[in-house]
């Protein structure tokens, strides 16, 4: 089935909850998530770094209005694209993990690589 996940929620909600665990995810390097939802941050942050990676005002723009913090953003763009100047894709690694203990929900890491 093409396109993107639902994952249970209407578009609005799901596209503030994506840009809220690319933000956290962006800050701290790993978030621990639902296999589901990690591949579709992964999605979301590989084209974040893409765009950071062409370091102009329109690029800026547009991870700013996507990325929930300022600060996030800046170290997007002086920390986290410099890193990956040379590698074309692939900025992210999925770990899973096993069942969650509640619902028995795929458990994963999404980390930076």
């Amino acid at each position: 089935m093409p396109g993107t996940r639902k994952l249970g929620r209407t578009s609005s909600h799901r596209m503030a909850m994506l840009r809220a665990m690319v933000t956290f995810l962006l800050e701290n390097g790993r978030i621990e998530t639902t296999v589901t939802r990690a591949k579709e941050v992964r999605s979301m942050t590989e084209k974040m770094i893409t765009t950071a990676k062409t370091n102009d005002l329109h690029s800026k723009r547009q991870v700013l209005s996507f990325v929930t913090k300022e600060d996030v953003a800046k170290k997007l763009f002086d920390e986290i694209a410099p890193k990956y100047a040379d590698t074309k894709g692939g900025y992210t690694r999925i770990v899973k993990i096993g069942p969650r203990r509640g619902d028995a929900a795929e458990m994963a890491i999404i980390e930076l690589v």
